[in-house]
């Protein structure tokens, strides 16, 4: 209980900084943990907005190439000369795994008899398997801004109820109910639903633009790994 009554007998706090510097245990710890949150989620922020860049950056090369292309093979010949992306590795894992396949495919002057439905569908299931993941590569981190966005909130909370708690008890100490008694304990609460919100916001907004990026990054996965499949129809190799 003497934790809770540390603030009576405190100088009246002036601004919000005298709340924070001035405050009870209980409230520095949630800061700092919130403090300690804050700085995970801007980390994560930074390094998901480089990869995402990066990695649409990328796209587009690998697009413009395989465009530049007039087939699988010269296709691929232009994806050895770019750097290494998720596009370029879905990309690779379907050429050699139709090469495994079809040994002479691309180069015969003649084309083979085609891919069976059976090597169809596990070549499909096979970039299924190189596209999840990169899916999974590229999520790593997310889950944090999600857990920081949910439970920063709540570590507010946590904190306002604490300093209400505190500022009762400090009440009944004294026996006063002047205002100028309760005020500094309810605002020395809020500081921490106001710090939970501070962190939560950003955290919740990136990681929703986040999501959304990867689907798009998803999708654009598929609807090559779609396309691939019918380049091999066209150049009779299904």
């Amino acid at each position: 209980m003497s934790i809770f009554l540390l603030q009576v007998g405190r100088a009246v706090p002036e601004n919000a900084w005298d709340l924070v510097w001035g405050g009870t245990l209980p409230t520095k710890i949630v800061l700092i943990v919130l403090a300690s949150f804050s700085l995970t989620s801007w980390v994560i922020i930074f390094w998901k907005w480089r990869q995402f860049r990066s990695v649409r950056q990328h796209g587009d090369q690998f697009l413009e190439a395989v465009e530049r292309s007039r087939g699988l093979e010269d296709a691929y010949r232009a994806v050895l000369t770019l750097p290494d992306s998720p596009y370029c590795r879905v990309f690779r894992q379907g050429m050699n795994f139709f090469s495994e396949l079809q040994p002479t495919g691309l180069k015969a002057s003649v084309p083979e008899e085609g891919l069976s439905l059976t090597q169809l569908e596990v070549l499909r299931l096979v970039m299924e398997k190189e596209e999840a993941e990169e899916r999974d590569d590229m999520a790593i981190g997310l889950t944090w801004l999600a857990v920081i966005g949910s439970v920063s909130p709540l570590l507010g909370l946590m904190g306002t109820v604490i300093g209400v708690m505190n500022a009762f008890l400090g009440i009944v100490v004294t026996g006063s109910t002047n205002i100028g008694a309760v005020a500094p304990g309810v605002a020395e609460a809020l500081v921490t639903t106001v710090a939970g919100l501070a962190v939560a916001i950003p955290a919740v907004i990136f990681y929703n633009f986040f999501v959304a990026r990867l689907n798009l990054f998803l999708g654009e996965l598929e609807g090559f790994s779609s396309e691939f499949i019918g380049d091999l129809a066209r150049e009779g190799q299904v």
